[in-house]
């Protein structure tokens, strides 16, 4: 009688555990825009969400510790005139966030420390360029100031946010169709790209290039979704022709076979993956769903093992995913989700249990800092480079907030930023002030001319 071999993997109990009520963010109204995004947001210092917005498009930002019940009149950032469909923070900049919108606008804003105090509604830089509604904003993963979007009128631009150019343009030649996902390679050489013409492609966005595609990587109609995983694999999901939702790993060097093939149920939700690079683990989060999936991807057959599934009662309409420099390394917290409810978001913590509170340096190897590897110059003229990584051993200290310094003589598309949101005045608010003051100072003289002569009037008495 042979008995079966479980798979030895470290991460094989790994176990998640929600948030109690008093560290989730209660009463927030999360948007119902029927968009295959995970709505949300998160870094080291906040946690932003995209909510239902009255006469326009906003999304709510708050400090990470402000948990409980939000107040109502809570202020926003509300610059768009139409819903927002995408959010993500700067990889290099914990206080500056990319937004896109129906509106057919990209914004970058920047959050002051402590979060907001008024509604927020000039951006530093309003970059116009989609002719239709922007459903996804990346940026660059080591390189400063560089973002993407994609649009509905199947156009990616890449964006140097220092200047508010678009930069590049793959145009409706690539992508014939609607642009389901983006994502950049570790070393942000490349993207991948999954369409409505069934088609995952991986191109060279500085060249223009298909490096290679892939056609139907899953026979069903609904949307597919790809992200690059470790040593030049990507990873998809999609669904079958019997509407069987199914998670795929491929070789990008030979896309004629998967490596891993796997079908995982008949849900109807789309399976967004979030992949860690330091621990090899995908996971897979359903809008609709109430479960969150994860695998470990191995360099040998059968190269993607399912290790476990958190669930929970109430399903989710988003995602957030932070970034390892914010997790808890005492308490071998590995990934944590913020799942959005229709009136909360609920942090979910993925923990390795292990009895040692000491630093297990082998679920925390060195990890992308917050500093930049490259300038936009250098990425243009052909650059690349992997993360500069930092170790969590000590724990993560954010660096002292950076402003973004945007090149405004060369920003000819940035004319709704106006010179009050610069920090910078202009000569007309100037001007204006002065005047100000000057009726100040009249109206206290008069004051004190009318209080000199009611006293002279009680001294005569």
């Amino acid at each position: 009688m042979s008995r079966q071999v479980v798979r030895s993997s470290k991460f094989r109990h790994v176990f998640g555990q929600p948030a109690k009520a008093d560290q989730c963010y209660e009463d927030v109204r999360v948007s119902q825009t029927t968009w295959d995004s995970g709505f949300c947001a998160v870094n080291p210092k906040f946690m932003a969400l995209i909510c239902e917005a009255s006469g326009g498009g906003a999304f709510l930002v708050l400090p990470l510790g402000k948990t409980g019940r939000v107040d109502k009149n809570v202020p926003l950032v509300c610059g768009h005139t139409a819903p927002v469909l995408d959010i993500a923070w700067c990889p290099h900049n914990d206080n500056v966030i990319a937004s896109g919108s129906e509106d057919c606008t990209v914004m970058v804003w920047e959050i002051p420390d402590g979060g907001l105090v008024l509604p927020l509604r000039e951006p530093v830089v309003t970059l116009e360029g989609h002719t239709k509604r922007v459903g996804i904003v990346a940026w660059h993963p080591t390189a400063q100031n560089v973002l993407l979007s994609a649009g509905c009128d199947n156009v990616i631009l890449v964006w140097d946010v220092g200047t508010g150019a678009a930069v590049l343009t793959l145009g409706p030649d690539v992508h014939p169709d609607t642009i389901y996902s983006v994502d950049w390679s570790r070393d942000g050489g490349l993207i991948c790209t999954s369409c409505r013409d069934k088609r995952v492609r991986i191109i060279e966005p500085r060249k223009g290039t298909i490096v290679a595609e892939k056609d139907r990587p899953h026979e069903g109609t609904r949307p597919v979704h790809a992200v690059f995983v470790s040593e030049g694999k990507i990873l998809t999901t999609g669904f079958s022709r019997m509407s069987e939702r199914q998670v795929a790993l491929w070789d990008t060097k030979h896309l004629e076979e998967p490596l891993s093939l796997q079908e995982l149920d008949t849900s109807s939700g789309v399976l967004l993956p979030f992949f860690d690079p330091d621990t090899n683990i995908v996971y897979l989060c359903g809008k609709g769903d109430s479960s969150i999936r994860y695998f470990e991807i191995t360099s040998e057959a059968p190269f993607l093992h399912y290790l476990s599934m958190f669930s929970s009662k109430e399903s989710q309409r988003g995602m957030g995913y932070m970034p390892k420099r914010g997790l808890e390394v005492n308490k071998c917290e590995i990934a944590r989700f913020y799942k959005l409810h229709e009136r909360k978001c609920e942090p979910i913590a993925m923990t390795v249990p292990r009895k040692s509170d000491l630093f297990q340096e082998d679920l925390y190897p060195p990890t992308a800092g917050p500093d930049p590897a490259l300038t936009a110059e250098e990425w243009l003229g052909g650059r690349d480079a992997g993360p500069l990584l930092i170790s969590l051993k000590d724990g993560y200290v954010p660096p002292k907030s950076r402003e973004l310094r945007v090149n405004r003589g060369l920003d000819s598309v940035r004319k709704r930023a106006t010179p009050e949101a610069s920090g910078t005045p202009s000569s007309d608010v100037v001007s204006r002030l002065e005047e100000e003051m000057r009726n100040l100072q009249a109206t206290v003289q008069e004051l004190q001319k009318r209080m000199d002569r009611l006293e002279e009037t009680v001294q005569a008495k």
